[in-house]
């Protein structure tokens, strides 16, 4: 569980697969990972590096900015 102050990445990666049909091992084959990365992440228990951040956004051709969303822990109270 995250803290109320903790800043973290949200992330639509689960989203995106479904909609490709695609499983997570596909996935993660498709980026260089592991299925098990690719399931941490989907949980949001798992921020990836930029490099894998915009492996994944170049795989699903969104922008990075659309499939990972930084937020601030100050901001989880407000909406």
């Amino acid at each position: 569980m995250k803290k109320a102050d903790e800043d973290y990445v949200e992330n639509k990666v689960y989203e995106h697969r479904v909609l490709k049909r695609l499983s997570q091992k596909e996935l993660a084959a498709a980026v260089g990972v592991s299925k098990q990365t690719i399931y941490v992440m989907e949980k949001n228990n798992y921020s990836p590096s930029l490099v894998l951040a915009f492996r994944i956004a170049d795989f699903f051709n969104v922008d990075v900015n659309d499939l990972f969303i930084y937020v601030k822990g100050s901001e989880q109270n407000e909406n």
